[in-house]
């Protein structure tokens, strides 16, 4: 689908990458065209795979949470689906990504204020995947910009 996507789906994604809570109806006022033909487009650019999600990015801080991300580096040889399986179902974890670089996988864990708790979290984490050579545990104090297109 990517070929197909024209200017109007590339300005639809961009305005709702600042607000995923624009109406249909104040998308096209912006984009000056017709609520129908913005519902149309969504609708393509959902079913094909385009846009995978809507979601909201909170305060951790705020809510008493800490983020930290892991950096890991398995070792050679060793399988990364079976890692991404392991982790998946970790409620602690919130996003992973495959990496190419010093890492194989970028995990983003929230977690508790409480270090002692937040130790015991990173720790089950690394027992999940025993292909572990190196993780790197980086504490997020602060987002500045965080944007998706």
């Amino acid at each position: 689908m990517a070929d197909k996507i024209n200017p109007v789906d590339h300005r639809i994604l961009k305005l709702l990458s600042k607000n995923a809570r624009l109406t249909y109806k104040e998308l096209a006022e912006l984009l000056g065209t017709t609520r129908q033909r913005i519902s149309r487009r969504m609708n393509r650019l959902e079913q094909s795979g385009v846009i995978l999600k809507y979601t909201v990015i909170p305060d951790y801080d705020a809510l008493g949470y800490i983020h930290v991300v892991l950096g890991i580096t398995l070792k050679p040889g060793a399988d990364v689906r079976e890692a991404i399986e392991a982790l998946k179902t970790d409620e602690h974890v919130k996003v992973i990504q495959r990496a190419l670089g010093s890492h194989n996988l970028v995990i983003h864990v929230i977690g508790p204020k409480d270090m002692r708790e937040l130790e015991r979290i990173i720790s089950e984490i690394s027992k999940k995947v025993p292909a572990i050579d190196h993780m790197d545990v980086t504490f997020i104090t602060e987002t500045i910009k965080f944007e998706t297109l």
